[in-house]
């Protein structure tokens, strides 16, 4: 049986229109994310294979493709649900976000501050990457982080609460080369009572990082 599995969108494909077409959000979904779910369960197998004949010539490759594939499955988890038609804008208390919102405040020193960091992470990653904000532990303060691929370039221990997805498979049949429209865009479609529970359940895992003394 496979370990890890494909999550069901929380909307239908026409739900994000017009900041993201019927079309990207099921190839997006159906398609690439699928692959990521496929390629982790069929790392794990070939690891187990290499246990098994204890042939370890491969293994390098192996947990890489492991963290690309799996990093990949958990990221585009937290963007479905990072997404609805009903969102943008910025988190208020009057909306049952006021945490979240005192928290980037405190964090970035206002929310256009904050918006205009994220952007400009997720539009001039190199290549293929994320912007991210994450709850970092050690401090308990958010950071905005630039993942390259699906796994490179993060703090170990945080925990991603809202990312956009800067891969061109994410934009490209829609916005063409403009990624940085794009990412402009995905603000108005940004489901803060989402990002504020991940916040919270971020900072209530206090013993997330078994430090020592």
């Amino acid at each position: 049986m496979p370990v890890y599995t494909l999550p069901e969108l929380p909307y239908d494909y026409s739900a994000l229109a017009p900041v993201i077409s019927p079309e990207i959000i099921e190839l997006h979904h159906d398609k690439h994310h699928a692959a990521y779910v496929k390629g982790a369960n069929d790392t794990l197998e070939q690891l187990a294979e290499a246990r098994d004949k204890e042939q370890w010539g491969s293994i390098n490759g192996l947990e890489k493709n492991l963290a690309f594939h799996l990093s990949g499955h958990i990221l585009h988890s937290i963007y479905w649900q990072n997404m609805t038609g009903d969102g943008g804008g910025e988190p208020l208390a009057a909306d049952g976000v006021g945490e979240l919102a005192d928290a980037i405040t405190e964090s970035f020193g206002s929310f256009a501050a904050f918006k205009a960091q994220l952007s400009k992470a997720s539009a001039t990653t190199q290549g293929s990457g994320w912007g991210v904000l994450a709850h970092e532990p050690l401090s308990g303060r958010l950071i905005v982080e630039q993942v390259y691929d699906h796994q490179g370039n993060v703090g170990q221990g945080s925990v991603p609460i809202l990312v956009f997805d800067a891969w061109e498979h994410a934009f490209y049949l829609q916005y063409r080369n403009q990624k940085v429209d794009f990412i402009e865009a995905m603000w108005q479609v940004v489901n803060w009572q989402d990002v504020a529970r991940r916040h919270e359940a971020a900072k209530s895992r206090a013993d997330v990082l078994l430090l020592a003394p």
